[in-house]
């Protein structure tokens, strides 16, 4: 009776150790991720308590043989911004189109992220203000204005892109507004405001950020109005070629 009892009881235990061990791991769904870019492949997944080996929890990749991209920083100089009118008469002129994506103006009116003309700053996504000359939005872009420095600003924070409105635009205009301060008299300067980074979210849902250096031609250190020709900017950006990464 005893030694039927004993096996009873180690073999109730080794049932129950078996069990607990089961309700411990709670089984997830992993995506090979074969080139090493951190995005998995739907085709290809496995049922794991933890990530295998060359497997991540995400099945974004369209393409498991080409690794991420590196991130691409320039700047860009003495992009022109012209305007017609102003100061009281009515203001007119093409704005200056720029595709993040190629890194280069465009005459496309189709195909552009970001555009200028004089301080005003538009994008690619939302409603036209209607103001003459204005290209249409076509697009899907945002913006956010961050406050940093481009080292600071590590990723876009998706949660706060806007589009332009009929009432607002994503980038605000305006002195002290958005980017810049305006002066006033005696010196009537356009000055960026330092620690104001655009975070774009591009017609094809990539990221980038800009930091403005200069309104004035050839970017002068001391930039003085009556001098110095404006409407010319020069910017920094890093700009993020890989599709699902919001990172730079």
């Amino acid at each position: 009776m005893k030694k039927g009892f004993y096996l009873l009881l180690t073999f109730s235990l080794i049932i129950a150790s078996c069990g607990s061990d089961d309700d411990s791991c709670a089984e997830s769904l992993f995506f090979e991720d074969a080139d090493g870019d951190g995005l998995g492949n739907s085709a290809t997944s496995q049922l794991a308590c933890s990530a295998p080996e060359g497997f991540v929890t995400n099945s974004d990749d369209n393409d498991d043989t080409q690794a991420l991209a590196n991130l691409i920083s320039e700047t860009t100089n003495n992009l022109p911004a012209p305007q017609e009118g102003g100061q009281g008469q009515p203001i007119s002129g093409d704005f200056t189109l720029f595709d993040l994506d190629t890194g280069a103006i465009t005459t496309n009116t189709d195909d552009w992220d970001i555009a200028f003309r004089a301080t005003t700053i538009i994008i690619n996504g939302g409603i036209s203000q209607g103001t003459t000359d204005e290209p249409s939005r076509i697009g899907d872009a945002a913006a956010y204005i961050a406050t940093g420095t481009m080292a600071d600003i590590t990723s876009a924070d998706t949660s706060l892109f806007v589009q332009d409105a009929a009432d607002a635009l994503a980038i605000p205009s305006g002195s002290d507004n958005g980017w810049y301060n305006y002066s006033g008299s005696p010196l009537f300067l356009i000055t960026p405001l330092p620690g104001k980074i655009l975070v774009i979210k591009t017609t094809e849902g990539k990221y980038a950020k800009i930091e403005i250096l200069s309104y004035y031609k050839d970017a002068p250190t001391s930039p003085d109005a009556f001098v110095n020709e404006g409407r010319y900017f020069t910017f920094n950006y890093v700009y993020q070629p890989n599709n699902n990464i919001s990172t730079f």
